[in-house]
């Protein structure tokens, strides 16, 4: 979750801006939601990382993948 453009927040990453994304990266952009509430954002985040959720997340990465 940023309130950063997605574009930009890939970039940062891609760039090594700290110790775990410098080993892990280089990233690409499968997906990403947009929300103007940053409240209903942090939620959809915490969904994405329980049990439905992750099944759910992984379901839409198959299909984009």
């Amino acid at each position: 979750m940023t309130e950063k453009e997605p574009t930009q927040r890939l970039k940062e990453h891609n760039e090594g801006t700290n110790s775990w994304t410098r080993q892990n990266g280089p990233f690409k952009m499968l997906y990403f939601e947009k929300y103007f509430c940053r409240k209903d954002a942090e939620q959809r985040e915490l969904f994405y990382k329980s049990g439905i959720g992750r099944k759910i997340r992984n379901a839409i990465l198959s299909v984009i993948n």
